[in-house]
């Protein structure tokens, strides 16, 4: 597997990623909507440039800046009910981010794992490694099509189903770090960390789902902040940013 080490600085280090956006990375706290347009631009350009340097690129994306299913059974809603609420949230989300891409030259296709037809094709394997493959951006929405599953755990799922090299989690944050930095300042910042001391360690990088999965199929991942212009493009060409996910040994920054 391409590591960013092996990759020439200025050539993609991965052939095929999966980029996974929070729902609440596309909401502003300045504006009262759900979603951010200017926000859900600045992504969108940032996925062009990495997409015109023929990156093979597939999009999961939360719905938690709409819905929270999990929330919303802490408060007493039926799980099931709410899981698939938050479903249709990410559809709405997708949407967003496609009707952008597709404004700014980005040929983009929504595969949601729930059957809508009006609005996004359904998720069959083959028909979106063949969009990947004709250069086509992919968003999948709704996530796995069923309840007690994450978003997370979707970005695991459709990465190992397509065979993409990487998983990008896109956060607010620049990695994983050894103890809550907010609450401890001198916390150190993980460069790398093996899956099993992430375990270990109990550290938040993904649901247990989703992390158990990376980890039985070794696929890496690749925790960084989003709000930082560039990061998605500095990750694609293999500069250390974030924290790096994989059965590599731990290293501290």
């Amino acid at each position: 597997m391409t590591t960013p080490s092996q990759a020439p600085i200025s050539q993609p280090a991965y052939k095929r990623i999966v980029l996974k956006i929070s729902g609440e990375a596309l909401r502003s706290s300045d504006e009262p909507e759900s979603i951010s347009p200017q926000i859900v631009s600045a992504m969108a350009s940032e996925i062009k440039e990495v997409h015109a340097m023929g990156v093979e690129l597939a999009i999961v994306v939360g719905g938690g800046n709409i819905w929270r299913g999990l929330a919303a059974s802490h408060r007493g809603m039926n799980r099931t009910t709410a899981d698939y609420m938050g479903m249709l949230a990410t559809v709405i989300n997708g949407m967003a981010l496609m009707s952008v891409l597709e404004d700014i030259g980005v040929t983009t296709r929504v595969q949601s794992a729930i059957e809508m037809h009006n609005v996004a094709e359904p998720f069959i394997l083959r028909r979106a490694t063949r969009h990947l493959e004709h250069g086509r951006v992919v968003i999948f929405v709704a996530g796995t099509g069923n309840p007690f599953f994450s978003t997370d755990t979707t970005a695991a799922l459709r990465a190992n189903e397509i065979g993409a090299n990487i998983i990008f989690k896109a956060t607010k944050v620049d990695g994983i770090y050894e103890a809550d930095p907010v609450k401890n300042p001198t916390a150190k910042r993980f460069s790398r960390i093996s899956f099993t001391d992430a375990l270990a360690k109990r550290l938040q990088v993904m649901d247990s789902t989703a992390f158990s999965l990376c980890m039985d199929n070794r696929m890496p991942i690749i925790v960084f902040n989003m709000n930082h212009p560039e990061n998605i493009r500095r990750a694609v060409l293999g500069e250390p940013i974030g924290t790096i996910v994989s059965d590599a040994p731990t290293i501290l920054s």
